[in-house]
């Protein structure tokens, strides 16, 4: 029998046991009956806990992922998902890069305190305008 057990695919894909019974309730992954109290799986379900990890990885939650998967099981990723994911992240990799710099140049400016920087005083304008923040946007809160 081929079959694994949630002892064998923690060991194997490295996700914790715990990890993968949580994935089970939220619909990610499927268990294929059991032997004794332990679950188990498919030896698919490898490839699809790295397909889970490359999302997460990428910024994806997990309600994001699961609708990346068709009834089936079989992963329905589109391509216009995956784009405004890589253009998120460019976003993203500006703004840390902006923020890198100015940490180095706040590091190394000949001001008394960081604080009588003028490129450390644009840092906090644009973390107290939200601009630093992981979506580049503060949050506005409901009405």
């Amino acid at each position: 029998m081929n079959d694994l057990d949630i002892a064998e695919v923690a060991r194997r894909s490295g996700v914790p046991a715990s990890t993968i019974r949580f994935y089970e309730e939220k619909g990610l992954v499927a268990s294929i009956g059991r032997r004794g109290a332990r679950r188990l799986f498919d030896p698919e379900i490898l490839q699809r806990l790295a397909l889970i990890a490359l999302g997460r990885a990428a910024g994806f939650s997990l309600d994001e992922i699961a609708q990346m998967f068709a009834p089936d099981g079989r992963p329905r990723i589109g391509r216009d998902r995956l784009q405004a994911k890589a253009n998120e992240l460019d976003g993203r990799i500006r703004r840390l890069q902006a923020m890198r710099d100015g940490l180095r140049h706040a590091a190394e400016c000949a001001a008394p305190s960081h604080l009588e920087c003028p490129k450390f005083q644009r840092i906090l304008r644009l973390a107290g305008d939200g601009r630093l923040s992981p979506r580049g946007a503060r949050s506005k809160p409901a009405p």
